[in-house]
């Protein structure tokens, strides 16, 4: 028997095969006509734009303004700081043509944009009192992926950078620090996804960085998800560009200490991975696109007046109430259809109204979490919705919690280490070493060090791996990861 085109694979399956099924056919993305680009659709740019905003609220409030920045930055600026460019080299894109000639210098398509911003910052700054320097730019970047995913690794994508200057250290750290904390809001209280928070060991620090601080979400198949960073850059940019400023008390020069930032589209494939169930999409309320959509029932592809008039009355009501309703008449599909496309895409209510539900003053409500229906008043439904929707949102949130804790156990032995991690994620004790780091990847099924717990408590022991003294003062957390 031919599958169902509009069928997804069962995680249990194979769990990449139905992420891809889920992103193309719940209308999400589209692949682009270049390998590894992605044509993000008005569903799924709904989807962003609603985590952008409350992201972009949460920048704001926080005293950063927004900005913008060319994408195309001369390579003279990358090799100003070797690590940096380094770390980047492999996924550059370099522009050596444009206007019918040969570039006297080639220009990199923005892959981040620590370096031109470094170059804008040292003229801007002179004195102590231009700083702090708090600025975010929203931008398309550009990273030359081997293996593409959609949202999780494309050759484009979108995000926010944060770009800050600082007069000292614990100014800068401070920053780096609260805009970790910002991400786990977001991640928590939009998402529903509860990220662990923490600083990546030596091996995983981004290029250039002295700290990075990391959020890791937990995937319905047990793996991780880096889905924000934040990094204190201490001196390196400033030297490279001379970021310089006077200080108060001397009026000498000094470097100035800057950070940066960022999440991206790759939060929405969080979103996906962390909720989603062999249906299709499960999105948190607070980020859907549609909140609740309304079908009429029809007959013969049409609605009884009566069925018409009360489907718009709920819908005003809706709308009234904040709530982003959608009213699906298609006459062209079943209500069969419509039903399982709207819990393809996620929809986190159901709302059909026929007319033997008029007869009886109710409407049918169907819960995309629980899978339940149940027939409810008509008479002030649109009352009560905002509620259920905010009971959703909690209840995803500690149905992602209780999974990832469950999928999360401490080990001191290597093939305890093993088996944990072919499911979750191991809390365990590590040297610190990078060699070691290599060989445990090597020596496992790429299982890598997520992150350092900000929250883990104080304790001492030897490497799961090697033997030696923990580095940390504190279990680490390792796992495979996308």
């Amino acid at each position: 028997m031919a599958k169902d085109e509009r069928a997804v694979t069962a995680q249990s399956e194979n769990f990449s095969d139905w992420y891809n099924d889920v992103v193309l056919r719940a209308q999400l993305v589209d692949r682009g006509p270049v390998k590894g680009t992605m044509v993000i659709r008005p569903y799924g740019y709904r989807l962003w734009e609603l985590l952008q905003s409350a992201l972009d609220g949460r920048i704001k409030d926080t005293g950063h303004d927004n900005a913008y920045f060319p994408m195309f930055i001369p390579e003279s600026y990358l090799k100003r700081e070797a690590e940096h460019v380094e770390g980047f080299a492999p996924e550059l894109a370099v522009v050596t043509h444009a206007g019918g000639k040969e570039l006297e210098e080639p220009l990199i398509v923005r892959p981040t944009s620590e370096t031109i911003i470094g170059e804008m910052m040292s003229k801007w700054i002179a004195s102590h009192r231009d700083l702090p320097l708090l600025l975010n730019q929203w931008a398309n970047v550009v990273r030359w992926e081997l293996r593409p995913r959609m949202f999780l690794r494309t050759t484009e994508f979108l995000w926010q950078e944060g770009h800050t200057a600082h007069a000292d250290e614990d100014d800068a750290m401070r920053e780096t620090l609260q805009m970790l904390d910002v991400y786990v809001e977001i991640a928590r209280d939009w998402a529903a996804i509860p990220v662990v928070p923490g600083e990546k060991t030596a091996g995983e620090r981004f290029a250039g960085a002295l700290r990075t601080f990391t959020i890791e979400g937990m995937m319905r198949d047990g793996k991780a998800l880096q889905s924000g960073t934040s990094h204190y850059m201490g001196t390196n940019f400033a030297k490279a560009f001379d970021i310089k400023y006077a200080d108060a008390s001397s009026g000498g020069q000094q470097y100035c200490h800057t950070t940066s930032w960022g999440m991206s589209t790759r939060m929405i494939g969080a979103i996906i991975m962390a909720h989603g169930d062999d249906k299709g999409l499960m999105l948190p309320p607070k980020l859907a696109p549609y909140q609740v959509v309304i079908i009429p029932v029809m007959r013969k592809g049409e609605a009884t007046p009566e069925v018409t008039a009360a489907v718009d009355a709920l819908f005003a009501e809706l709308k009234a109430a904040g709530v982003r309703a959608h009213v699906d008449d298609r006459p062209q599909v079943s209500q069969g259809f419509k039903f399982n496309d709207w819990e393809m895409r996620g929809v986190p209510l159901r709302i059909a109204v026929g007319p033997r539900d008029l007869e009886a003053g109710v409407a049918e409500v169907g819960n995309r979490l629980t899978g339940e229906k149940e027939s409810l008043p008509l008479a002030g439904l649109a009352a009560s919705i905002p509620a259920m929707l905010d009971g959703i949102q909690a209840d995803m949130l500690a149905r992602a919690t209780a999974f990832r804790d469950e999928n999360i156990h401490t080990v001191d032995s290597w093939d305890a280490f093993l088996e944990v991690t072919s499911t979750g994620w191991a809390r365990t004790f590590h040297c610190g070493q990078p060699a070691c780091e290599k060989d445990i990847k090597a020596s496992s099924a790429a299982v890598t060090p997520r992150c350092i717990p900000t929250d883990g408590e104080a304790e001492t022991g030897s490497c799961v791996k090697c033997g030696a003294e923990s580095a940390y003062g504190k279990r680490i957390l390792f796992g495979r990861a996308y």
